[in-house]
């Protein structure tokens, strides 16, 4: 291992030379606290930039073990570090000279939820950020006197203020590991109390905006009804008073702009933990919870949708049912099947975004259309059973589906933001339109799935894998691009770039294994070995996030390519 002192006498040999002279700087260099790695130097200025590394022992970084001794804690410390790290590095990036992206510095950019990322780990025996730099030219010459400012001067002091205990707000820091205690407590509650979800007294659950995740400024503050109230002891935070939405069927019903559709978001993303501020911080959702809905053109490979659709004219088989290019009914029974698949114990559907085929069919709908004709059960008939049978609860924002009120368990109403349980009321008007669809069924569901994943489903290259994100939208693996539009719980561009590293691995791994088992054995690896332990070849990508499962899963299943066998 080398010395600082021998890579500023590097720098000095390589200044005024081609591009390509930087790449002698690739290695570990002692520095008095810190061991900085420079793990891949780019090939010019206006290439992707040079990954590097800061490494620094347990006994310099100073951090009590008691900060980080289970995974939430450690997951906030490291996020609570990653946040500080960011701000300092923006104060210095782009100071130094050159042309294309010389002098610049960057690192994950974390949003409102805390993630699990590449970008800062923290062990036992040491603590570790990755970051990149773009080393500066004039042109294609080297800059190196610009990179050591970089270095010495700038990177020295954004360690010094952001990566060690003593140089931090030890309160701040305690607060933000505290706050991920809390809301680990609060998920083992909504187990022991039979709860769905548990939204806090206070919490701010409008966003600020279409483009932003911030709570609106002025936003009416959630207050519990005292029929659905549940008062919680956790502990740092002490007592906390909120509604817990208990397991089976809940209505949200309101009218528009009410706050239906804000609260069922809320609940989306309570399958996250959220930094201090955010006004979800103790909105805690079922952590498989999946949001379902239609989902036009996408691909269908080899699903068990026969609960919801059956008889198909032609003698189509819906117990593996395939399509290119499905309509919004098809789309919606199969993301309900792979949710299912998945391990979903909740799903979350919004009328708004679900094909009214699937969703119900009315009175005079039946009576002109006899059943037999109609090869989609809706899925009025089938909430009660995929509860009563499988244990999965549902939470529906409906605004025009009355008729639901017959299979629900609770109903919930959102007016002006503020949020009325009114099942009596519900229960009452429904008495008065006897239901004409048959909301208990004794007969089990046919959801049980036999897709094994087959080899090959991802496309190969000589060059070794190649993974591009679009923002959260889309995933390019070499040359197969999936769709993830509408994994609305997928919160981050580089969760979707780590489903990408998961697939292949489940491509090389898990092969024959059935498409949860998959999935589980590639989730299983990443707990044992950390985000970076799938990654194949020499140099590890610098920024990932932890994804869930069910995102893992759902991308697997948009892959046109899927093989799959039984």
């Amino acid at each position: 291992m080398k010395r600082a002192a021998d890579l500023k006498e590097l720098l000095k040999s390589i200044n005024g030379k081609s591009y390509g002279a930087y790449k002698s700087l690739a290695g570990d260099y002692v520095f008095p606290a810190y061991t900085l790695c420079i793990d891949h130097v780019q090939g010019d200025p206006f290439a992707a930039p040079s990954k590097v590394r800061v490494v620094i022992s347990a006994k310099e970084n100073g951090f009590p073990a008691a900060l980080f001794d289970t995974y939430e804690k450690k997951t906030a410390l490291e996020d609570c570090l990653l946040r500080g790290f960011a701000r300092q590095v923006y104060r210095y990036s782009g100071k130094a000279a050159g042309s294309g992206g010389s002098g610049r510095i960057s690192v994950s950019r974390c949003g409102q939820e805390v993630l699990e990322r590449s970008a800062m780990q923290i062990a036992p025996e040491r603590l570790e950020a990755r970051f990149e730099i773009g080393f500066p030219a004039r042109g294609r010459t080297v800059l190196a006197f610009e990179l050591e400012k970089i270095l010495f001067d700038y990177l020295p002091e954004i360690v010094r203020q952001s990566l060690f205990y003593e140089n931090l707000d030890a309160r701040a820091v305690a607060a933000a590991v505290d706050l991920a205690d809390d809301q680990a407590a609060i998920r083992r509650e909504l187990d022991a109390r039979g709860l769905a979800a548990f939204v806090a007294d206070g919490a701010i659950l409008p966003r600020e905006s279409g483009i932003s995740d911030r709570p609106m400024r002025g936003g009416v503050p959630f207050t519990a009804p005292e029929s659905m109230a549940v008062t919680l002891n956790l502990p740092h935070h002490g007592r906390l008073r909120g509604m817990g939405i208990a397991r089976g069927v809940t209505l949200v019903v309101g009218g528009g702009y009410h706050g239906k559709s804000t609260l069922l978001h809320a609940l989306e993303r309570g399958v996250y933990n959220h930094i201090a501020g955010d006004g979800r911080e103790y909105v805690v959702t079922e952590s498989s919870a999946t949001k379902i809905r239609a989902e036009d053109g996408r691909a269908i490979t080899d699903c068990n949708i026969s609960a919801f659709i059956s008889g198909l004219p032609g003698g189509r088989d819906t117990t593996r049912f395939r399509s290119e290019n499905a309509s919004g009914s098809t789309s919606q029974a199969a993301n309900i099947a792979e949710a299912i698949e998945a391990g979903a114990k909740l799903l979350l559907i919004d009328e708004d975004t679900s094909a009214t085929n699937f969703m119900i069919r009315d009175d005079l709908m039946q009576q002109l259309i006899h059943r037999d004709k109609e090869p989609i059960t809706p899925f009025l008939e089938l909430v009660r059973p995929l509860y009563e049978q499988r244990g999965i609860s549902t939470i529906l924002v409906v605004g025009s589906s009355g008729t639901y009120f017959h299979a629900a368990d609770t109903v919930v109403q959102m007016d002006c933001y503020e949020l009325k349980e009114i099942t009596a009321q519900a229960k009452k008007v429904a008495g008065e339109v006897p239901p004409h669809l048959q909301l208990h069924r004794e007969q089990p569901l046919p959801l049980d799935a036999a897709r094994r994943l087959g080899r090959g489903s991802l496309p190969k290259s000589d060059r070794g894998t190649k993974i591009k994100v679009a923002g959260r939208d889309a995933l390019t693996i070499n040359k197969e691009t999936i769709d993830l539009r509408y994994l609305e719980q997928l919160a981050d561009s580089e969760q979707a770039a780590a489903i990408g590293y998961i697939l292949c691995w489940m491509d090389e791994h898990a092969a024959g294994k059935p498409l949860g088992e998959a999935v589980d054995a590639a989730m299983a690896q990443l707990r044992r070995g950390g985000i970076l332990s799938i990654i194949p070849g020499r140099y590890s990508p610098q920024f990932l996030a932890m994804p869930r499962k069910q995102e893992v899963f759902g991308a697997l299943c948009r892959l046109r390519r899927l093989a799959v066998t039984f």
